[in-house]
């Protein structure tokens, strides 16, 4: 229980908990629209949707102090790839949550005179490429782990000869598929932050694809995604050991 009260009196930890909730919701009405008698249940979850979309804009107010936080942390990052793509995301990640707030304000019908669609796309477009510049980082990150797993298995071999994985590695593409997916399973499984971090970047970017028109998808899928970043952000608020470190 003290855990729990710990984890909901951070920010983050309750902004996550209403992004699990709004995508829970969407993915259920999603599910239960095509069905007819379910008509009064799927209101109930357009307006929940709606009731905690409003919430999570309130909790991601101060998330541009974090954004710039972020952005300068980036900045003293000593391996080149990570500090450029982090430095970029994190400037990026900054303008979206400005925008974010505008158009809340329009929203509530503050500010009339805000081209509401306008500052939507801005914003759409710069959280999409705060996360492809995440998930390239993420890459790069992946890459780095498998090469140290194909190494330390080489040192390990007695015949030089071998593959590194005990795979010979032939002309074929079926071995050379298994011999990728098992070094990719084994670096992932040596690095679960990069794990959690790779699959919260992914999911989260399906709605920015969506809205920019790039790659449309359903609700459902949308929803589906949400709900697993959201879990993923859960543990990372609630782990902090499982938060990807930036060296």
């Amino acid at each position: 229980m003290d855990a729990f009260i710990s984890f909901t009196n951070q920010t983050q930890g309750r902004d996550q908990l209403f992004r699990a909730t709004k995508y829970t919701g969407m993915l259920l009405r999603y599910l239960l629209e095509p069905k007819a008698d379910k008509g009064e249940v799927v209101m109930k979850l357009k307006k929940l949707e709606s009731s905690v979309s409003t919430g999570c804009k309130w909790f991601r107010l101060g998330n541009v102090v974090h954004a710039v936080q972020a952005t300068q942390q980036s900045i003293h990052v000593t391996d080149l790839v990570p500090h450029v793509y982090l430095t970029l995301a994190s400037l990026n990640l900054v303008i979206y949550f400005i925008c974010d707030p505008i158009i809340f304000v329009r929203s509530a019908g503050l500010a009339s005179g805000i081209n509401k669609e306008k500052w939507r796309m801005w914003a759409a477009r710069h959280y999409y490429y705060s996360l492809l510049l995440s998930l390239v980082r993420d890459l790069y990150e992946i890459s780095l782990q498998m090469e140290q797993v194909a190494h330390g298995r080489a040192k390990r071999e007695k015949s030089p000869s071998q593959d590194p994985l005990g795979y010979s590695v032939a002309n074929e593409e079926t071995e050379w598929l298994q011999f990728f997916l098992l070094l990719l399973f084994r670096s992932l499984k040596k690095h679960l932050p990069l794990l959690l971090d790779t699959v919260k970047n992914f999911c989260d970017i399906l709605n920015p694809l969506d809205q920019l028109g790039i790659y449309k998808s359903n609700p459902g899928i949308i929803g589906l995604g949400g709900l697993m970043s959201s879990i993923a952000g859960i543990i990372t608020v609630a782990y902090p050991q499982m938060k990807l470190k930036t060296h």
